[in-house]
């Protein structure tokens, strides 16, 4: 039982007594804890922000907000142009994929040869360019290929029609691509080729 004091500084001093008594002795670790975070504590690393320019940090902070609102309506504008951009290239060539017939889409996924593709694809892009040239002409012998050739011309809604024809004595196949009449002449921005292996790698 603490006896009654009158004198203030005694009866501070007296507590002060009681609250050693009854608090245990702190470890030096202990005590380092009680004065953290900096300025007493552990040193932490410069902040990016410290090891600037000042002055370019200054203009940063110190900048007008009609200008900062005007820079970010800007900034803004850019992303979502450029997110419309991607979207309608999606659109394009997934519109394009599925003008091309179920049965050659399963071909073309089960032995996709991107070379050949991507040979086949420059041939017929550069015929779409074409405004003076009405048909594209391949000898492809290979059903296979052939298969593959048809697929790329559905692709960027050509006409595409192989016929037999007689070389001497030996029958050829031949493949004439015409362009259709009411037909888009827009290529899409991202090839069947690409297309694919982006499709395959999971990126799509």
């Amino acid at each position: 039982m603490i006896p009654k004091v009158s004198n203030r500084r005694t009866r501070r001093w007296l507590n002060d007594r009681l609250l050693m008594e009854l608090v245990p002795r702190l470890n030096a670790e202990e005590i380092r804890g009680l004065f953290a975070p900096p300025p007493f504590g552990d040193d932490v690393p410069l902040s990016v922000f410290c090891m600037t320019n000042v002055d370019e940090w200054d203009k940063f902070r110190n900048i007008d907000m009609d200008k900062e609102a005007t820079i970010m309506d800007a900034l803004e504008g850019k992303t979502s142009k450029r997110k419309s951009c991607v979207d309608n290239d999606k659109v394009a060539v997934l519109t394009a994929w599925h003008r091309v017939d179920c049965r050659t889409r399963d071909a073309i996924r089960r032995n996709f040869l991107p070379e050949l593709v991507n040979n086949y694809e420059q041939c017929v892009r550069a015929f779409v360019k074409e405004s003076d040239r009405d048909v594209l002409v391949l000898r492809v012998q290979d059903p296979f290929q052939r298969l593959l050739l048809h697929g790329v011309c559905e692709f960027y809604n050509l006409i595409s029609v192989t016929t037999s024809e007689t070389e001497g004595s030996k029958a050829v196949k031949m493949t004439r691509i015409t362009k259709k009449k009411a037909g888009s002449t827009d290529l899409p921005n991202i090839t069947l080729c690409d297309f694919l292996k982006m499709a395959k790698e999971g990126s799509w």
